[in-house]
């Protein structure tokens, strides 16, 4: 009998496919060495076969029974299958992923429809196994770990043949995707009709929309389509005590909206079958425009002057690096930054019909010129759009001579965002300062709305002998700047097991128990995704 289990798009133990790996360019190397004191060259990795994982704790009869659910096809405790699902793909799962040991699943199952999912959860409940559902497996944030908690064992349950385009309403402009379509494959099933999603996160090409929906994903285009939860419009649910199934009114006065609830989830309160979206007509224009500006201050109050001007008339991506972001992109040739001549390197894209992209960016060029800007032209604005989703593929290249790199996220409001950025940057240098490694702080506005914006910080650093625990201390310094700036903990990368600890300071005690209660009423047993989201 054939396989039905899903092969997962990425490699066990790096970003993406081998085959799109890249290289450190002479520039990058030269930063390195006079940045950080790293030279020479690069490492291996482990290879799979030599890992040591621990034996299934599911025995012959648990593998019989979750058969009889799915089919035996469908079903697997096979080392290799295992291996590729032990968790997401932040730095600290690709650090640990380069040591001999690895933490992963008991067995992996793919149901195929909703009331398989119902019965697999039935089954755990009775079983005292956990269920940890994945996607793409390209979290950052320990979302997909495979922990057991309190249960004697974990179950991977994979959503990759939940793959359908289900429904189209093209007068409503509604897709219902299954929770396991890729990005590419979304698009691809809505450009056979003329449509687009336009959601473009730096996962995209790995992440699946139920990933999208669960941890309230934002992509790069956020400016003209919003994040993924304005996107959504209803959803289908499985939980332990039954499938919900939301929406799909666009807005609704009838109590609280339960769609929120089950957005940013996680797979604690249940398992993300089906997602409604939005969608729009492809888009016949795309035009690139970059600036410069002399700081990022300066940068920043223009941008802000963009998101306060109205909805629908600015850039559909915009986007602003600060001074050493523009700064490291110089190192590398053909990069981005390379024609700005200093300063901050903003980005701007607009999607569309012709007319409309030129009149936006015409609305877009006047007032970032009034603020202070000076226009690059297209140039910088194409090189980023062609390149945005391989910087995951160098973080590989450069773990592999000894540079840890790692990507936080928060957001604030625009009075408060320069004190923020601060903040972070001071407690990442020291912590890591105490380490016994100097590091780059790269930072940048990646999403805009009317009352603040986003931050995005990449820190490149030297790794010291314990490097997972190098690096936990360094991200619970910014964790805890984030806290005492009143920012949130996650603007897009949601919470897992990384973030836990300071969601209390953000929700409140009334908040915690809010979601403690939620988890008691869907999931009484506690089997979905232990550990994760809820403090």
């Amino acid at each position: 009998m054939p396989r039905i289990l899903p092969m997962p798009a990425m490699q066990w133990n790096a970003w993406g496919s081998a085959e799109a790996a890249t290289e450190l360019s002479p520039g990058i190397r030269g930063l390195l060495s006079a940045a950080l004191g790293i030279e020479g060259d690069p490492t291996p990795g482990v290879a799979s076969e030599a890992v040591a994982i621990p034996d299934s704790r599911l025995d012959d009869a648990a593998l019989g029974e979750l058969a009889a659910i799915v089919g035996p096809q469908a079903v697997s405790r096979e080392r290799d299958d295992r291996l590729l699902r032990a968790g997401g793909r932040s730095t600290p799962d690709l650090l640990r992923r380069r040591m001999s040991h690895q933490m992963v699943p008991d067995a992996v199952i793919a149901p195929a429809d909703d009331d398989e999912v119902a019965a697999v959860l039935r089954w755990a409940e009775s079983a005292g196994v956990a269920v940890v559902p994945l996607g793409g497996g390209t979290g950052v944030v320990g979302g997909t770990d495979p922990q057991a908690g309190p249960h004697h064992a974990v179950l991977s349950l994979d959503l990759g043949r939940f793959d359908a385009l289900i429904h189209l309403d093209e007068i409503s402009g509604i897709a219902t995707f299954g929770a396991g379509v890729g990005g590419p494959r979304a698009e691809e099933l809505l450009g056979a009709h003329g449509l687009s999603l336009g959601h473009f996160p730096q996962s995209f090409e790995f992440a699946t929309i139920g990933g999208f929906a669960a941890t309230r994903s934002s992509g790069q285009a956020s400016a003209g389509y919003g994040r993924f939860d304005d996107m959504v419009v209803g959803l289908t649910v499985v939980t332990p005590r039954g499938i919900l199934r939301l929406g799909d009114v666009a807005r609704s006065a009838a109590g609280p909206d339960l769609r929120q609830l089950m957005l940013g989830s996680e797979g604690v309160l249940g398992v993300i079958t089906s997602v409604s979206v939005r969608v729009h007509r492809a888009p016949t224009t795309s035009i690139g425009a970059a600036w410069r500006f002399p700081d990022f201050a300066t940068g920043a109050a223009a941008l802000r002057a963009l998101a306060q001007r109205g909805a629908g008339l600015g850039p559909t991506v915009l986007r602003l690096s600060d001074e050493m972001e523009t700064g490291v992109n110089l190192a590398s040739p053909g990069a981005i930054g390379e024609a700005t001549g200093g300063g901050c390197l903003a980005v701007t894209r607009f999607d569309g019909d012709e007319a409309a992209c030129l009149a936006r960016a015409e609305l877009t060029a006047a007032t970032l010129a009034a603020a202070g800007g000076q226009s690059l032209g297209a140039g910088p604005a194409d090189a980023w759009e062609h390149g945005r989703f391989r910087a995951p593929y160098l973080r590989d290249a450069l773990l592999a001579v000894g540079a840890g790199c790692e990507t936080l996220e928060t957001a604030t409001t625009w009075s408060a965002l320069m004190d923020l950025r601060t903040a972070v940057t001071d407690a990442l240098l020291t912590a890591l300062q105490e380490s016994g490694s100097r590091a780059l702080v790269l930072c940048h506005i990646s999403h805009t709305y009317p009352t603040g914006a986003s931050l995005y910080f990449t820190v490149v650093y030297a790794l010291g002998d314990d490097p997972v625990t190098q690096w936990a201390h360094a991200k619970a310094a910014a964790c805890e700047a984030i806290v005492a700036q009143h920012a949130t903990i996650s603007h897009h990368h949601a919470i897992g097991m990384d973030h836990r600890p300071w969601l209390h300071a953000e929700i409140g005690a009334v908040g915690v128990q809010i979601l403690r209660t939620l988890k008691a009423t869907l999931d009484p047993a506690a089997v979905l995704n232990p550990g994760k989201l809820i403090p």
